[in-house]
């Protein structure tokens, strides 16, 4: 069901969504989080659509809440009884996943694959009380949802709006393999990562906090925690050992992960810029389909006639060396290049076409819907 993706001379690497056995399938979409075996997820949306949303950095946080501040003095089991009530695990048809505490009325910040095909679920608190939730929007191209819980008085954690400094601490709560309150611990490894190889079927793996805090199958969802108890991140997906890898988790950065919430809040929907192309890794084989010497870029498999990268003469079989002067060396470069974006947006291009290099500037749009 997995399959091996590759960048480069790199060794190849299995993903998979950190969805209870749930594996990151050949066409790496993200299924639905499940503690058993579960039916095959529908395709995540085309790569044409890319996506776009700010930087976490200019992203806002929400207000603290009122969970518990951490006692420095009790260490890390002080801050996971405080931050414990926080992080749910959310029960689908499918199987289960975990969910963080967005407000006190009830509403529950989770992945969009966590809840995927469900308009219905069921959340499972800290002190075992388990309610009704509706899934009140989602957004696949973040891979964020947002649930209303039947419960209200919930202690919302504070989401740092900033993201934070590799070699800090970092504790992952949530639900793996479906014991729940399961606490993991370790230190953030990188950011604005990005996974090799997943930008043709999924929009959701780039920009993101990698950690080795261990995630398995189940934290879908949940929280990704800094030695001051804040949410820096909700967890996504992980690389499991079987290829090679130790301890490879990523998370979704707590900013930009509030700002899509906050969008969605407002009217269910949130805005990310469109460029209209379907990116594609340029390998040496295109290269020398294509006639050209080129080494780097993103070769244009398709275009949309009618969006941003058609009307302003970009082609199939172009070559996307840079946008704004940040080189692009991956199909997965250029989604996380898009993320720091929002539509009307003018971004430029130099584009190899043939023998010749162009400049060529797109008016960025707003997605269209599905």
């Amino acid at each position: 069901m997995s399959t091996s993706i590759s960048r480069g001379t790199r060794r190849p690497a299995r993903v998979r969504a950190a969805a209870g056995g749930a594996v990151l399938a050949a066409s790496l979409a993200l299924t639905a989080c499940t503690g058993l075996p579960a039916p095959p997820a529908p395709s995540e949306p085309s790569a044409a659509t890319t996506a776009g949303t700010n930087s976490p950095s200019n992203a806002t946080a929400s207000p603290t809440g009122n969970a518990p501040a951490p006692d420095a003095a009790g260490g890390i089991p002080q801050l996971v009884e405080n931050l414990a009530p926080s992080v749910v695990t959310i029960f689908t048809e499918g199987g289960l996943g975990s969910g963080v505490v967005y407000s006190e009325d009830g509403l529950i910040l989770t992945n969009e694959h966590v809840v995927r095909g469900n308009t219905q679920v069921e959340v499972g608190f800290a002190d075992g009380q388990r309610v009704e939730g509706t899934v009140r929007a989602t957004d696949p191209v973040t891979d964020l949802a947002l649930v209303q819980a039947n419960r209200t008085g919930l202690p919302k954690p504070t989401y740092q709006n900033s993201l934070p400094r590799v070699g800090e601490g970092a504790l992952v709560l949530g639900s793996p393999l479906g014991f729940e309150n399961t606490a993991t611990a370790g230190i953030i490894s990188g950011l604005h990562r990005s996974i090799p190889g997943s930008a043709s079927n999924s929009l959701s793996l780039v920009d993101l906090i990698q950690t080795d805090a261990p995630i398995s199958p189940g934290n879908s969802g949940g929280a990704v925690i800094n030695m001051r108890g804040e949410i820096i991140g909700i967890s996504e997906a992980y690389i499991p050992p079987s290829a090679g890898a130790v301890s490879l988790g990523f998370a979704i950065p707590a900013a930009t992960a509030v700002q899509v919430a906050e969008e969605l809040l407002a009217d269910g929907t949130a805005e990310h810029a469109y460029l209209g192309l379907t990116p594609g890794e340029l390998t040496p084989q295109i290269a020398d389909q294509l006639g050209i010497d080129a080494t780097t870029g993103v070769v244009v498999l398709s275009v949309d006639g009618d969006g941003p990268a058609g009307r302003a003469g970009i082609r199939p079989g172009d070559v996307l060396e840079s946008m704004e002067g940040a080189e692009l060396n991956a199909p997965e470069k250029l989604l996380a290049e898009l993320r720091n974006r929002n539509p009307g947006d003018t971004v430029g291009f130099k584009v190899r076409r043939d023998d010749q290099t162009l400049d060529i500037k797109a008016d960025l749009i707003d997605r269209p819907t599905e």
